[in-house]
């Protein structure tokens, strides 16, 4: 197996990002997270991850800033797992593949879970990239400059 090569010190943000959480599990326990996931037994549970495996990536993500562990909201001994201001900064990420997903990964009427908003109950409206004014903007509306 090839040794996987950090893209940190890339020029790219996608490469950095993806030095963070670009592979499948990172971003599984972070939409899990979202979901209010805090326990290392209830993210082995609900992702089949092997206990390993997941010891890894929480550990990559509490040290890349993602996550952190606090107390058990309880109050018994266990720690608990939750985002902090950079892993919640994911939500539009996360929320993007999500429909990306629907848009393109589903046949018609397949089930499937949806994304609402929590107070109405009523499905969240697709993301659209705005101009800083305002205006919908398409992938050929935009280019990528150097700073």
């Amino acid at each position: 197996m090839a040794k996987r090569v950090s893209l940190w010190n890339a020029g790219c943000p996608v490469a950095r990002a993806l030095d963070v959480i670009g592979d499948w599990w990172s971003l599984l326990i972070i939409r899990d997270a979202f979901d209010g996931v805090r326990r290392f037994n209830e993210f082995q549970a609900g992702l089949g991850i092997a206990k390993g495996m997941l010891a890894t990536r929480l550990r990559g993500l509490v040290g890349k800033g993602v996550l952190d562990t606090a107390p058990a909201s309880d109050g018994s001994a266990y720690r608990e797992y939750v985002l902090t201001e950079k892993g919640r900064g994911l939500f539009l990420v996360i929320v993007a593949l999500r429909q990306w997903g629907e848009d393109y990964l589903y046949r018609p009427g397949e089930r499937r879970s949806s994304l609402v908003e929590a107070r109405t109950d009523v499905p969240v409206g697709k993301l659209k990239l705005r101009s800083a004014k305002g205006r919908p903007l398409e992938w050929s509306d935009t280019r990528v400059t150097r700073c």
